[in-house]
């Protein structure tokens, strides 16, 4: 023990034996460390691109609490019937066996950032020398009066794909003609701009498809306006004609509170009854962000534009729905394109690699019908202090039929090649 620093004697005694061995930890000396928090979009294309362009030359170790993990991108076409829930989740075995990352199943609740380590809910400690966090997020639940996560047992919110997704789904299979759907979408900003409005779309493709063109889904926005809203209203008419609702601030005059057990959404304008509440509450960085230091007011995280960088901490990159991006909305599609520019500059520091500008991508796909699907999208690069759009585009109205199956084809192949690039 003669040898090691101050540093490394408070790493090693820091540490639990369940998580660090002597054997293990002297392994680990003779290459630099990166730690993952959340496996996710972000967490797992990081972990990945950082073992795989090293050629193995950095040990990288991935926290996830979580055996499988289930994207919450495309669950709505799962909710919808275009897709089967197996087919949505995904398996860490091929990041272990192919990269040689270490899965650490598990949660971790806090960082020291001093001794950059990281601390487990079992009591071990995983020490880094980079960090990647990647928690996505954390629901606010008190942000619509009247929920709680005891709430969402009986009014499910979905925005963590899982158990909750299949509640929903449940749910609106049990839906009968003549019955009410009410959903509530958070405020801004938010995981997944359009996904509300798709999922609208999707019930409503369920709803048409059993024959209950008598039920209605009632949109009650707190936002006055959404993402591509031209487009999808001009859907919403052409294939659900009466059978969607959207009301912002200035018709339903706020939300005053719900009432899961009455079914029930109280407004100042009315209170409305529906046989399936879909509330979607407010969000913030995960947990562990917070726990970590590394949060602002906001509730999410500043980074630097051209690294993904924790502006806390140098030692720090936060990634994906967690961080606060600038001009980059909060997707699966943006969080592995900051994946990419954080395992880069992350092997610049600690393999010397050259490291290349920053360049973001981002494309959100929505499904409004069979065979019509709507997109949005941009590039991005560092600019003003923030991660800017250089150039966009998004769906128009009156497209053609082609143009909008096209786009549906397109975005199978994305989910094939995203999921393929996130696990291996």
């Amino acid at each position: 023990m003669a040898g090691l620093t101050r540093r490394q004697f408070g790493l090693f005694t820091g540490a639990s034996a369940a998580a660090l061995t002597l054997p293990t930890y002297l392994r680990a000396q003779g290459k630099p460390r990166v730690v993952v928090i959340g496996g996710g979009a972000g967490g797992a294309t990081a972990a990945r691109y950082i073992a795989k362009d090293s050629d193995g030359a950095i040990d990288v170790t991935l926290i996830e609490n979580s055996d499988v993990y289930t994207t919450c991108f495309y669950s709505n076409l799962y909710v919808g019937g275009f897709r089967s829930f197996e087919s949505i989740t995904h398996s860490y075995d091929g990041l272990q066996s192919s990269y040689g990352i270490t899965k650490v199943t598990g949660m971790a609740t806090g960082v020291d950032r001093e001794q950059k380590t990281v601390m487990m809910a079992d009591g071990a400690s995983v020490p880094y020398d980079r960090l990647v966090v990647a928690p996505g997020i954390d629901l606010i639940w008190d942000s619509v009066p009247g929920y709680s996560e005891a709430v969402s047992e009986i009014a499910p919110h979905a925005w963590k794909a899982g158990t909750q997704t299949k509640i929903l789904k449940a749910k609106l299979d049990a839906i009968e003609n003549g019955q009410q759907i009410l959903i509530v979408p958070p405020t801004n900003p938010y995981r997944c701009p359009p996904g509300p409005y798709e999922r609208a779309s999707m019930m409503a493709h369920v709803l048409k498809s059993k024959g209950l063109t008598d039920s209605k889904i009632i949109i009650i926005d707190p936002k006055p306006k959404f993402s591509k809203q031209g487009v999808f209203q001009e859907g919403w008419e052409k294939h659900y004609p009466g059978m969607i609702e959207w009301y912002g601030p200035d018709v339903h005059g706020g939300i005053d509170v719900i009432n899961a057990n009455s079914g029930t959404v109280e407004t100042d304008l009315d209170t409305f009854e529906g046989a399936l509440l879909n509330i979607i509450p407010a969000q913030k960085a995960g947990a562990i962000a917070a726990a970590a230091g590394l949060t602002d007011d906001s509730g999410f995280c500043p980074i630097e534009a051209g690294s993904m960088r924790s502006t806390v901490d140098d030692a720090v990159f936060v990634i994906g729905d967690a961080c606060i991006a600038g001009d980059m909305p909060k997707s699966g599609f943006s969080a592995n394109s900051q994946a990419k520019v954080a395992a880069m500059t992350i092997r610049g520091d600690l393999v010397g690699s050259k490291v290349f500008p920053a360049k973001y991508s981002n494309t959100c796909w929505s499904l409004i019908e069979t065979d019509d699907s709507i997109k949005v999208g941009a590039q991005y690069a560092p600019g003003d202090g923030k991660i800017a759009s250089t150039q966009g585009f998004v769906s128009q109205m009156d497209e053609a039929d082609a143009l909008r199956k096209a786009n549906y084809e397109e975005s199978v192949g994305w989910y094939a090649g995203i999921t393929a690039d996130m696990f291996g």
